[in-house]
């Protein structure tokens, strides 16, 4: 088995756990890493991971790590905020016919969603066009439990009334941003990005017209809903402290609506402490991923993330390292498809290979 050469851009949470399992995992090879802070050029890889010494320094030039012709480059980048730089940067690898595997942009995970602007997508259409390249996206929210989840187990059905999937999640310990996206932390008069209606299923929901598309169905509207609770005490995170009166959870749902009725529904329930929102749904676990199918059968499964390493790290973070796992592991089959736009309904099985050492 030849490893693969990968190019990792992104040294955030996600980027500095993928690069430490690329360190160790026989079918991949790390040649380069960039970097987007100046305060990180420059340093090796290894320092911005805490890990052993890599040999491979952190740069934040585009054109260096182009000319390194890894398989593929795989992107931790910033969410679509930060669109034209994301575009900026995966666009030149794929013009220089350098497939890309991604979690940001994760309205990318289904290009023909709706609310995708043409600015979004047509510079990287070009790109894998120029340079017989191809561009996945397995998204942040997580896209997995969003997609491959639900429509495996839809793959068991005679008939599906409605699947829904949700992310059940403490955000305690979680570092990545939510004030500003989620309102938690905020006093509950202020809007959060994500409580505008197109911004939450342009950001979020792009599996939703995918699941619709993967059965054969065409929605009729695509609606969301929206909950905040606020903490009537104090609440210690990883990042502060929320005071009382401010938001402590979040619930939404973002639903595909088909014949007048919700038949797809993707649903986050984060909050900051097990006991926040006790009416809201929890998992038979705490931190956990589960899929709601009613039909013939009807199906629940709950997926759970867990470190046992004794790193103490948290669920979520555990779901953060698969997230990005994902990315990785799919690179040989992207590698293997023809170019242009990949969406998890064109890979294969992707078993993870050289994970069993």
């Amino acid at each position: 088995m030849h490893p693969k050469r990968i190019v990792v851009w992104g040294t955030g949470v996600v980027g500095t756990m993928v690069i430490a399992e690329i360190m160790r995992s026989p079918a991949f090879e790390l040649v380069g890493v960039g970097v987007s802070n100046p305060a990180k050029v420059g340093q090796d890889a290894g320092s911005l991971c805490g890990i052993d010494s890599t040999g491979v320094t952190a740069t934040d030039s585009v054109d260096e790590l182009v000319a390194l012709r890894p398989d593929a480059l795989v992107h931790y980048g910033p969410t679509a905020q930060h669109a034209d730089d994301n575009i900026r940067v995966m666009s030149a690898f794929l013009r220089a016919g350098i497939d890309v595997c991604s979690t940001a942009m994760t309205p990318w995970v289904w290009p023909g969603m709706k609310q995708n602007p043409a600015a979004w997508i047509d510079p990287i259409t070009q790109a894998c066009e120029e340079g017989d390249a191809s561009c996945f996206t397995t998204g942040i929210d997580p896209g997995f439990a969003n997609d491959l989840f639900p429509l495996t187990l839809m793959g068991l059905c005679g008939e599906v009334t409605s699947v829904r999937a949700s992310e059940l999640l403490d955000y305690t310990d979680y570092e990545g941003d939510y004030e500003d996206e989620m309102g938690i932390g905020r006093p509950p008069e202020f809007t959060a990005l994500l409580e505008i209606p197109d911004l939450l299923i342009m950001a979020w929901g792009a599996t939703v017209p995918m699941i619709a598309h993967a059965v054969g169905i065409e929605l009729d509207d695509i609606t969301t809903t929206w909950e905040k609770w606020v903490t009537p005490a104090d609440r210690r995170t990883a990042k502060g402290v929320i005071g009382a009166g401010n938001v402590a959870a979040i619930r939404f749902t973002i639903n595909g609506i088909y014949q007048g009725r919700e038949v797809i529904s993707l649903e986050h329930v984060n909050r900051i402490g097990l006991d926040a929102a006790p009416e809201w749904p929890a998992g038979s676990q705490d931190d956990v991923y589960r899929v709601d199918i009613t039909g013939s059968p009807s199906i629940s499964q709950e997926t759970s993330f867990r470190f046992t390493d004794g790193s103490g790290r948290s669920p979520a973070v555990a779901g953060c390292l698969a997230t990005g796992l994902r990315a990785l592991n799919a690179v040989p089959a992207v590698n293997d498809l023809p170019a242009g736009w990949v969406t998890a309904l064109d890979l294969p099985l992707v078993p993870g290979v050289g994970t069993i050492r």
